[in-house]
């Protein structure tokens, strides 16, 4: 574990408990990985904006991985872009338009775009993106990238919308991200390639990288570093792609591992 350089971590599940907040030790053990040179990013299907303010204090210095890897920054630099590309965003539109039970958020580099109103819905867009936009047809969105539609589910991701989708898996990433959630997004834009980008970057190796996930979008994640943790309450596929378990996000349990590795640190 003392080979360990770069620490990169899922949010929601993961990182932050049920109620949304991270560990009361959090920074206390970030400032202590960074003063071991260790780098650190936030992986998610969250939005950009919204994870800069979830990591107010550090933003500066640490990577972000958002909308599922299709957008990677540093210190508002872009360092990877995988977008959609138009026809097949509206094509997909027009899919989940006939879903019941499913509001469509589409993704922009620049903010997310929503057609619904729907009060119950906009609680849900509210906590995972704060730059937002509603628009009367969102194929009419020009002048953004367009990263990922993102599919909010009432009657739950994995046996409603999903069911719409599957057959494009050799097309486009087709992830369920969360109970609630379906995320579409460009064949190569995932977590794994997104790492692996990083990686090249900083040139760290998978055997210098520690991931921690939950869920679905977390997969190709896993198979990119050498200790891959799955939480305790994650998804059986998750658990099954891991090398190792980490207690719950509800036990924080990416700070008993990160712990753990300080002390090797300094061993």
């Amino acid at each position: 574990m003392d080979s360990v350089k770069l620490v990169v971590t899922d949010m929601d599940g993961t990182l932050l408990n049920a109620n949304g907040q991270k560990s009361p030790e959090f920074y206390t053990v970030f400032r202590d990985l960074r003063k071991h040179d260790i780098q650190f990013a936030a992986a998610s299907g969250r939005q950009y904006y919204n994870l800069l303010h979830q990591f107010e204090p550090v933003k500066n210095d640490m990577y972000f991985m958002a909308e599922n890897g299709s957008y990677v920054a540093y210190k508002d630099e872009t360092l990877l872009v995988r977008g959609l590309e138009t026809t097949v965003a509206h094509g997909l539109i027009d899919i989940a338009r006939s879903i019941p039970g499913a509001y469509i958020i589409l993704c922009g580099r620049k903010q997310a775009y929503l057609e619904s109103t729907d009060e119950a819905f906009l609680v849900h867009v509210n906590q995972y993106y704060d730059r937002q936009q509603i628009v009367k047809d969102l194929k009419s969105v020009v002048d953004d990238d367009l990263l990922k539609i993102a599919i909010c589910d009432t009657k739950g991701a994995e046996s409603n919308s999903y069911q719409h989708f599957k057959q494009y898996e050799q097309e486009l990433q087709v992830k369920i991200s969360g109970k609630t959630w379906l995320d579409l997004s460009d064949r190569l834009a995932n977590k794994g390639v997104a790492l692996s980008a990083l990686q090249k970057r900083l040139g760290i190796r998978p055997e210098e990288t520690m991931v921690f996930g939950d869920y679905l979008n977390d997969l190709e994640m896993m198979g990119a570093a050498k200790f891959s943790y799955a939480m305790a309450n994650a998804h059986p596929e998750i658990k099954a792609a891991a090398t190792y378990i980490a207690p719950s996000n509800e036990e924080d349990g990416v700070m008993t591992v990160l712990k753990e590795l300080l002390r090797s640190k300094s061993n």
